[in-house]
Order: C-alpha cells, then sequence, then structure tokens
C-alpha cells in the first residue's frame, strides 16, 4: 500500500462517516478488513509514522488552543484525529499548527480532536484477519520528548502570540 492508498483509505472513511470519528475508526477497520495483511500492516506503518511526525511541541500548543487544555493522553488522541482529517489538513497541520485555523472548518472540542480508535483500526484489522496481533511494525519509535521548542501551555498570552490565527478564530 503505497501513501495514496493510505489517504484515500482514511478519507474515504471520514467522508462516510460524516466526520464522526468512531464511526469513521469502525468503517476503517471494515475498509482494512478488505486487504490482505501485509496491506494492512502497510496501513499500520504509514499510520504510525505520522503519529510519530506529528509528535512536536508546536502542534501540542495547537492541540492546546483547540482544546481547552491538552493532556499527554489527548495530545494522543489529537494525533489520531489530525490524521484522520487527511492528508491536506496533516501536511498543513504538522508544517503550520497555526494553519489549521484556515484548514478546519468548524472544530467542536466536545466532539472533535478526539480520534483514539483511529489508532487501533489496523491492529483490529489484523487480529481479525489472522488470529494473531500484529508483529512489531519495524519503524522507530516515537521520541522520548516531542520535537521543537516546548510551549508554556498555561501561558495564554505566549499561546496567543504563537498561534495567532487560532487564538483569534477560537478562544476569542
Amino acid at each position: 500500500m503505497d501513501e495514496t492508498e493510505f489517504w484515500e483509505l482514511v478519507d474515504g472513511a471520514r467522508e462516510a462517516a460524516e466526520g464522526d470519528p468512531e464511526e469513521q475508526a469502525d468503517l476503517l477497520v471494515d475498509r482494512l478488513l478488505q486487504q490482505d495483511p501485509d496491506a494492512v500492516l502497510d496501513f499500520a506503518r504509514h499510520f504510525e509514522a505520522r503519529y510519530n511526525r506529528a509528535y512536536t511541541w508546536d502542534l501540542w500548543g495547537a492541540a492546546w488552543v483547540l482544546l481547552d487544555g491538552a493532556s499527554d493522553d489527548a495530545f494522543d488522541f489529537f494525533r489520531c484525529w489530525l490524521i484522520g482529517q487527511g492528508r491536506e489538513v496533516y501536511e498543513g497541520g504538522v508544517h503550520d499548527p497555526d494553519s489549521l485555523a484556515d484548514l478546519l472548518d468548524d472544530f467542536d472540542e466536545e466532539f472533535d480532536g478526539d480520534a483514539e480508535e483511529l489508532g487501533y483500526a489496523a491492529d483490529e484489522a489484523y487480529e481479525q484477519l489472522t488470529g494473531t496481533v500484529a508483529p512489531d511494525l519495524g519503524i522507530p519509535p516515537a521520541p522520548a520528548e516531542p520535537e521543537g521548542t516546548p510551549v508554556d501551555f498555561e501561558n495564554e498570552r505566549a499561546l496567543a502570540e504563537r498561534y495567532p490565527k487560532l487564538w483569534e478564530r477560537f478562544k476569542d
């Protein structure tokens, strides 16, 4: 499975789920069950690589603004959600987290920003297909600390300066 196929599966499931992250995860599992186990592992590698790439202080700060706070777990689930939004939103958000203000149509912190189940879709599909747990994916693990310069999440002024578009759109 190449990168284009990966994003087609993500996008197709999101569109069919009408943006509901839990439904998207269920649909993604269903679609992965139509693949062979090697393709499911390829999907898992694509997902995990993007999940690890999104482990940055800048993106965590953006999640903090959008979610009105983001613990370690909340940021993990946010990264899954970001991948679930598709290539354009994901790449834009990783490259320039403040651009999420322009890339997101709507954002409801009660509904959006949490897609933990997406992170397990490939594992679930692989286990259903093979009856075994997925093997190690053979990709480097995420760094112990997020990449980049730490953000003072408790300093609203610093957040507003670092994420002016997000702050204006989602905090004012």
